[in-house]
């Protein structure tokens, strides 16, 4: 029994093996509680100053040319400077955008461009800080480990996006925006105290500086592998049509449960949760393609479903099984990621692969608040589940590479785990 249990629970070695990943998962934890904070009470605070659901919407149009700008280059940066001190000064500059949430919140009448603009300057900083991050995770945890790190890694961020979007709901309405910003700042500043105890992180002597010609050639090499091709795209088609988070205040409305709304933000983190609880057995796994499609495959079905309900319970059920559905494919497009990319190209990819997960949310919220200000809350959410699903099977017969994927005979696979052999063997030596 014991044993059984033990296949199924999270793989822990990551956590035993890696100092430096333990710092992260304690750092992170913190960043994304206070985030979350923040993510509740800036679109609520927004509805609540205009009444618009295409003003909320609106985020996601702001933050998307920083994110691409800053995202491509955050992963040259990577390549070329200590991805530690990448990661320390921007979580420092996302505390300092926390504070002036802080501040206009306290305002007698407080503006809305502030807002705006810090959704922008969330968006910039983000960008540069998480091709430093995912790419540092390839150095400091074991190759045999990486499935396991993707795991317990979500399986943090899903435990902030559950407390955070919970706990905000119930302290905007109770104790206002600025307490929730407020803690937000007081998670930065924990989190940049965390983040100042991680060991160095420098580049190979040999990097070149951030260029235009150094991010071409990682793009280069991700254009030229149908397996990353296929991670990038069904991912941002996923969230493209069926990330429906800008439009949760409405539907709270819809509902008449405008109680749930800190719930509807969470109810995804709960199925991606539970999927991380009992991750154990996607250590085993080997064909991680079929897991990024099948898993979104199942996020689109049950965004459809949510959409379609009109009892708040089985809309929270529905988003908590979408939720689960993402993490699945959260977990195959982190290891098949983590497994191929060389180590030289390793930050520029994480561009990349940022905005390959971001850009298709903020897409994804604009398209939500457009259609919704057109057709209604609920067609917004179900007709993008609906195309949600066609996309993700249109695109896994396209590219057949991404479904016959196998971590012990792809050749980039192989290649990275030489290579993270004789990095390992030569720091021995």
């Amino acid at each position: 029994m014991t044993s059984k249990l033990a296949a199924v629970l999270p793989d822990l070695a990551p956590w035993r093996s890696s100092r430096d990943f333990r710092l992260l998962f304690v750092q992170g934890l913190i960043t994304y509680f206070g985030s979350f904070m923040a993510m509740v009470a800036m679109p609520l605070q927004i509805k609540e100053l205009t009444d618009s659901p295409l003003a909320v919407g609106a985020m996601g149009a702001v933050e998307l040319v920083p994110l691409v700008v800053f995202g491509l280059y955050g992963g040259a940066l990577a390549d070329a400077a200590d991805r530690r001190k990448v990661i320390l000064l921007s979580e420092a500059g996302l505390g300092v955008l926390a504070v002036l949430l802080l501040v206009n919140s306290l305002l007698d009448e407080p503006s809305l461009w502030p807002l705006y603009g810090v959704a922008a300057g969330v968006s910039a900083l983000a960008g540069l800080q998480r091709p430093a991050l995912d790419s540092l995770m390839a150095r400091i945890v074991p190759h045999d480990q990486l499935t396991a790190a993707a795991a317990l890694n979500s399986l943090r961020w899903q435990t902030g996006a559950i407390a955070g979007p919970a706990l905000a709901g119930v302290v905007v309405a109770y104790a206002g925006h600025a307490t929730a910003y407020a803690v937000t700042v007081a998670a930065f500043a924990v989190s940049v105290a965390l983040c100042t105890r991680l060991g160095a992180a420098p580049a190979p002597r040999d990097a070149s500086r951030p260029s235009l010609r150094g991010i071409a050639e990682g793009a280069r090499y991700a254009w030229s592998r149908p397996v990353l091709l296929g991670t990038y795209a069904v991912d941002m088609a996923a969230m493209f049509f069926a990330f429906p988070n800008a439009v949760f205040p409405f539907l709270a409305d819809d509902l008449d449960a405008e109680w749930a709304l800190g719930l509807m933000f969470a109810a995804g983190s709960v199925g991606s949760v539970v999927v991380s609880l009992t991750s154990g057995w996607t250590s085993r796994i080997r064909r991680h393609g079929q897991l990024v499609v099948y898993g979104a495959a199942g996020w689109g079905l049950a965004i459809t479903a949510a959409g379609w309900f009109s009892n708040v319970w089985a809309v929270l059920v529905c988003l908590a099984v979408a939720g689960g559905g993402d993490m699945l494919s959260g977990l195959g497009r982190s290891t098949i990621w983590n497994q191929t990319v060389p180590e030289e190209l390793r930050g520029r990819l994480a561009g990349i692969e940022v905005l390959s997960y971001s850009v298709g949310p903020q897409l994804g919220q604009v398209r939500a608040g457009a259609m919704a200000g057109w057709s209604g809350t609920r067609p917004a959410v179900w007709s993008g589940g609906l195309a949600c699903l066609a996309s993700v099977g249109l695109l896994a017969a396209a590219l057949p590479k991404l479904m016959t994927y196998d971590a012990d005979t792809d050749a980039d696979a192989q290649r990275r785990r030489a290579q993270k052999d004789a990095a390992t063997a030569e720091a021995a030596g």
